[in-house]
């Protein structure tokens, strides 16, 4: 590892007045949760149907059953943990130095490790709604139900998180580009920065500092003041509070 490049991002992080975190799949792979376009990933994987389809707003509603038979043994993963990203981004937070994070992810470990200031652009498998009278479940009470979970009304219920063909929460949106537009320093880790309208969002960095920590190339990295292509955990670990 280039610790002269960790000690850029941790001088950059010590002198910054507003710091934003902005993170995808490759945060929580290391957690033990699959990406979606690695050579092991959830695309890569044989299913009666693709899994870009399955998690699809059409699937949910023409083969809901199907669609929970995946959204249980692919999305939910009750055994994962906080691995030292999630950990030192809240540590990082709770000492006020890091003003949020954006999160493209749907699990939870954010918060999980003690994050609270967290935009959860696709949602989250920890909160689950009745499509009739919005009463909200967790991911435990899905696990535990067999087949098409349903309210106590009777009511469907559906993952609070964007299926393929839905949109972002509006509210979310604007606050992450709010976040965005007021970083000083934006710190870009674990996405490969493909999927659209949630990497879109960083053109609103108007900001000093830009950086990306990824094992593999982005699109980005022409753009940034400092690329470190190492596992985000291992670059973490080496942050000091």
């Amino acid at each position: 590892m280039d610790m002269d490049k960790i000690e850029t991002l941790q001088k950059w992080i010590d002198s910054s007045g507003s710091t934003v975190f902005f993170g995808g799949a490759g945060v929580s792979t290391e957690s033990g949760i699959p990406d979606f376009r690695s050579t092991d990933g959830l695309y890569s994987m044989k299913y009666r149907y693709p899994p870009e389809q399955i998690i699809s707003h059409e699937f949910f509603f023409a083969k809901t059953a199907e669609f929970y038979e995946f959204y249980r043994d692919k999305l939910i993963a009750p055994q994962a943990k906080p691995n030292m990203a999630h950990i030192k981004l809240a540590q990082l937070e709770k000492a006020g130095r890091l003003d949020s994070v954006i999160t493209q992810n749907i699990d939870g470990l954010h918060q999980l490790a003690g994050s609270r200031n967290v935009f959860e652009l696709h949602g989250c498998v920890n909160r689950n709604y009745c499509l009739d009278c919005g009463k909200l479940y967790d991911s435990q009470y899905i696990m535990n139900s067999g087949g098409v979970p349903h309210c106590e009304c009777g009511g469907l219920i559906k993952p609070d998180v964007v299926l393929y063909n839905e949109g972002l929460d509006d509210s979310i949106v604007e606050n992450s580009v709010k976040a965005i537009s007021n970083a000083e320093l934006l710190i870009v880790g674990g996405t490969s920065l493909v999927v659209y309208p949630a990497a879109g969002l960083l053109r609103y960095f108007k900001g000093k500092k830009l950086v990306i920590i990824n094992k593999s190339q982005t699109q980005l990295d022409s753009r940034c003041d400092l690329v470190i292509c190492e596992p985000i955990g291992d670059v973490f670990s080496k942050i000091r509070i």
